[in-house]
């Protein structure tokens, strides 16, 4: 599929079904550890996209290929779900689901950063560099700025835990682009699915200390069904209708779906640093990953799609 076709009627609705999918995992995950362990959480999310998934890897024919990788299948689970899914869990007993949403938004920056290390000179082009400088000004306003999103020790531990959960995500994909680049995504990500649930499930057993809710088990099996199996799904078929550079657009519009289910779901908050720090964060992340404009340069056809929540 060219990279760069035109969005048509199709594919602008799975553009809309990303965009909530993977817009609504942190008001489902602040939910959950209401009642379940972080580490409950991961294992029970992993474990169930993984079983809702494999009919479809089984079907492609993905599973053999990303066996034969097992060893690097297994370090992309580890940055891309393991170490995040926790992070992520364990933040939100703090943090507001809308400003982690938006935090993780931050995916882009990191990824500019990472391919400037690698040897990409393109991201010293004017507007890409002011993208890092407005990006991480808007982090700044958000968490210091006026009305004060993150109060506390705790509240900035857990922003450092999810801009690592956003460092990590933006690690990923270049995992995948050097060592699983001839590997089925959905074989590796199934299996990665697989490894993450079976590693955490006895920390679960371990540190789940109270009888869940009806309303925290109900958001985990959404977390599993909604944003793993079908999001993933959703996300192989946009890419598939516009290309690998154009899909991960609808990223973002997913902090815009977490701060509104946020304050209207569960009545977190909207601080004037937060009014004051969306719009640079998203402006900067957009201007850092594309330079200002929305047509493909020749090396962005060869990166995988960006890393969900």
């Amino acid at each position: 599929m060219n990279s760069v076709q035109r969005f048509d009627t199709r594919a602008w609705l799975l553009f809309a079904a990303m965009a909530l999918l993977w817009g609504i995992p942190y008001l489902f995950i602040s939910i959950a550890v209401e009642s379940y362990s972080p580490a409950a959480v991961v294992a029970g999310r992993t474990l169930l996209g993984a079983i809702l998934l494999l009919p479809f890897a089984i079907r492609a024919k993905a599973l053999r290929p990303a066996f034969a990788k097992i060893g690097w299948v297994l370090l992309f689970g580890a940055i891309e779900m393991a170490g995040p899914f926790l992070l992520l869990g364990h933040a939100e007993q703090t943090l507001p689901s809308g400003l982690t949403g938006l935090l993780v938004a931050t995916v882009p920056l990191f990824a500019a950063i990472i391919a400037f290390g690698g040897g990409d000179r393109s991201v010293l082009s004017p507007w890409r560099a002011i993208g890092l400088f407005v990006g991480f000004a808007g982090v700044f306003v958000i968490v210091a700025g006026p009305g004060l999103a993150v109060e506390g020790g705790g509240g900035l531990i857990a922003v450092g835990e999810v801009l690592l959960v956003a460092l990590l995500y933006a690690i990923a994909p270049f995992v995948i682009a050097t060592k699983l680049r001839d590997v089925p995504s959905l074989g590796s990500i199934t299996l990665a699915l697989f490894a993450v649930g079976i590693f955490y499930t006895p920390i679960a057993f371990l540190t789940q200390h109270e009888v869940p809710t009806v309303e925290s088990t109900v958001s985990l099996v959404a977390l599993a069904v909604l944003c793993t199996a079908i999001a993933f799904i959703t996300f192989f078929a946009l890419i598939r209708r516009v290309g690998p550079v154009r899909a991960p657009l609808f990223t973002y519009v997913n902090p815009v779906v977490a701060i509104v289910l946020g304050t209207i779901i569960l009545g977190e908050p909207i601080t004037p640093g937060l009014l004051i720090g969306f719009p640079l964060v998203i402006v900067g992340c957009w201007l850092a990953a594309t330079g200002g404009t929305l047509r493909p340069r020749a090396s962005d056809s060869d990166l995988p799609p960006v890393a969900p929540s």
